[in-house]
């Protein structure tokens, strides 16, 4: 369900807390009616009196049975706000706008604790809610509501945080809305136990403004939001995980506002308040490839992860602009995570796909007409391009996919292109498979310059025989994994610089470009990792993108799809989109927690890994013009 935030009103965060070391009175001195469960200001007073008597657990388990039956519990014992101002409120926009509405009876932050996860699904984690809405009001309320019920289904314990609104003045536009977020992180930690879920498995679900708060708690646990106002503020506040949709105000050029300058440029800053601290969470950050509120916050924060070496994910979706997109990929993450309990045994992807059933025709041919091909090698394999055209064609797009294999070796009947392959015909498209020329060519010809000089004339190849078959010769996308998604990307964004002096009509008369490409974990693609693994994982702000990658005005949009722990580095796809969206080329990107280098060989069930080949699908589906 995407693209929510904007088109409801609502959202809420929960609460955190834990127990008090302090002398515990006996359970006589504190029994009440049941009839109180109906009456939330007496609980809250009651609830805070006995925090401030030094009875913090009591405290809790007493909020902790009045929740259970649908009560909200304020963050705050009475008078211990900090920062309080009278314009502010704590209210989704959906009560905040009923004719009724009393400002003065909300004017606590609070959480909501939600119904419980049927007890056969629950798996020990508890999901804190963060609305959106500009630090002015809390808006998502379709939003929250969507992701509780689904959360829930997945046997999660869901709490909503509804915070301080709008912005404190004379403040930091997000300063009362982190204390109340620190707080109900204590609150929440603190019933764990009374609720049944595990104190280390706290993750959060935010939008926009929300995901701002959401990464404050992410990175910044260690930073005092406020002053301790009782013994609940001696639990820690570091959340175990995020997932952040749509981060606004991440970046300098749009503090407070959608960015000036679309968040690109070397004096932009990430917001100083991410301290990235010792109790820095994985995150799940996902973000409209088109938002208003750049997507280079969510591609910076995500940098920064990757420098501490914290497990993440990021999600960049072509032409979405300022909306929740990718709600399934946040599942997968918190499964691959172990967040939804212990991934299932992985399996190979060969096994998955084995069948050669939907294919109807198969056709090898040769790339170069004898005695034409261009810097012979003597110990390097014969190219060839393989036609195999599905029983029930579908679409009259073509796609062509080739291997990897560092340019030493690559073959078409392995898992980075036969499953693919498989795949694509099941859906009824035509697929080309490509063996280009290895191993590398002698010095002084780079590692990758036959291998490209194959790629292109495969390309004006299947270009000149698509209408024959019936296909579209302007409709050709490309895909290589490894070093085949280096040439993939080499191919794609430097099809008007020749690899090889023409030796036919065709090489003067057929274009070599494409229409789209699909690189999967590419390698050797940044300056810290050219002919290796990047030695600084293509963190740095100064790496720069491979030369031979031209981005000429012919280059088309890109998918991505890489593993966050790859050593040939998960930025080499994240720095390749960002130059795509300096170009206002709409790419898509989506990286994998705790995945290494041939993530698809064999996965877990339930995860990004393990349904990778839908991105494929997606992809394509979403810019329409090409299937």
């Amino acid at each position: 369900m995407d693209g929510l935030h904007g088109e409801y009103c609502g959202g809420e965060l929960p609460l955190r807390g834990r127990a008090a070391r302090s002398k515990t009175p006996s359970i006589a001195t504190i029994v009440f009616p049941l009839k109180f469960i109906a009456m939330p200001v007496v609980h809250s007073r009651l609830s805070s009196a006995l925090s401030r008597r030094g009875c913090p657990f009591l405290a809790s388990l007493f909020a902790a049975l009045c929740a259970v039956a649908g009560e909200r519990q304020p963050l705050w014992p009475e008078g211990t706000m900090p920062d309080r101002q009278p314009h502010q409120i704590a209210a989704m926009t959906d009560e905040a706008s009923a004719p009724d509405f009393d400002r003065a009876a909300h004017a606590e932050p609070f959480v909501e604790w939600h119904e419980p996860p049927a007890p056969e699904t629950r798996n020990g984690t508890c999901a804190i809610l963060i609305s959106g809405g500009a630090y002015q009001n809390c808006c998502d309320v379709g939003l929250v509501k969507f992701w509780r019920k689904r959360l829930t289904e997945l046997g999660i314990q869901c709490v909503s945080l509804v915070y301080r609104t709008p912005r404190p003045k004379g403040l930091p536009i997000h300063q009362s809305a982190w204390e109340d977020g620190q707080r109900a992180v204590r609150l929440v930690r603190s019933q764990a136990e009374a609720r049944g879920f595990d104190p280390e498995k706290i993750v959060t679900f935010s939008m926009s403004a929300g995901s701002h708060l959401a990464t404050l708690l992410a990175t910044s646990a260690l930073t005092p939001a406020y002053a301790p106002v009782d013994a609940l503020d001696e639990t820690p506040c570091h959340v175990n995980a995020a997932v952040a949709f749509a981060l606004a105000y991440g970046l300098s050029d749009g503090a407070g506002l959608p960015n000036a300058r679309e968040g690109d440029g070397p004096d932009i800053l990430l917001d100083p308040a991410f301290a990235f601290d010792d109790r820095t969470a994985p995150m799940c950050l996902l973000h409209g490839g088109a938002d208003i509120y750049s997507p280079l916050a969510s591609t910076r924060v995500y940098r920064r992860l990757r420098e501490r070496k914290t497990p993440a994910e990021i999600h960049l979706y072509p032409d979405r602009g300022h909306g929740a997109h990718g709600f399934d990929r946040a599942v997968e993450f918190l499964r691959q995570l172990g967040f939804l309990g212990a991934p299932e045994p992985e399996v190979p992807l060969m096994e998955r796909y084995a069948s050669d059933a939907a294919r109807a025709t198969n056709e090898t041919l040769r790339i170069w007409p004898d005695g034409k091909m261009p810097d012979v090698q003597t110990n390097q394999c014969v190219p060839i391009l393989e036609w195999h055209v599905p029983t029930n064609l579908t679409t009259r797009a073509i796609q062509m996919i080739w291997s990897g294999g560092s340019y030493v070796g690559n073959g078409t009947g392995g898992f980075e292109v036969a499953p693919a392959r498989r795949f694509l015909n099941e859906k009824g498209m035509t697929v080309v498979t490509v063996r280009y020329r290895t191993p590398r060519p002698a010095p002084p010809l780079a590692k990758h310059v036959t291998a490209w000089q194959d790629v292109q004339r495969a390309i004006r190849l299947v270009r000149a025989g698509a209408a024959e078959r019936g296909l579209d010769p302007e409709r050709i996308g490309i895909m290589g994994s490894s070093a085949g998604g280096h040439l993939a990307l080499m191919a794609a964004t430097s099809s008007r610089h020749k690899a090889y002096r023409p030796i036919d009509d065709l090489d003067r008369n057929v274009s070599c470009a494409v229409q789209w490409a699909i690189c999967i974990y590419p390698a050797y693609s940044m300056s810290d990792g050219l002919e290796k693994p990047n030695s600084g994982g293509g963190n740095a702000l100064d790496a720069r993108l491979a030369p031979e990658f031209s981005f000429d005005p012919d280059t088309p949009p890109m998918l991505f799809v890489h593993g966050d722990a790859d050593g040939w580095a998960a930025m080499n796809s994240v720095a390749a989109w960002e130059q795509l969206r300096r170009m206002g080329i709409q790419g898509e990107v989506h990286t994998l927690a705790r995945r290494s280098h041939c993530f698809q060989r064999q996965a877990s069930p339930g995860t990004g890994s393990y349904t990778y080949l839908d991105r494929i699908w997606e992809f394509l589906s979403a810019k329409k013009s090409l299937l």
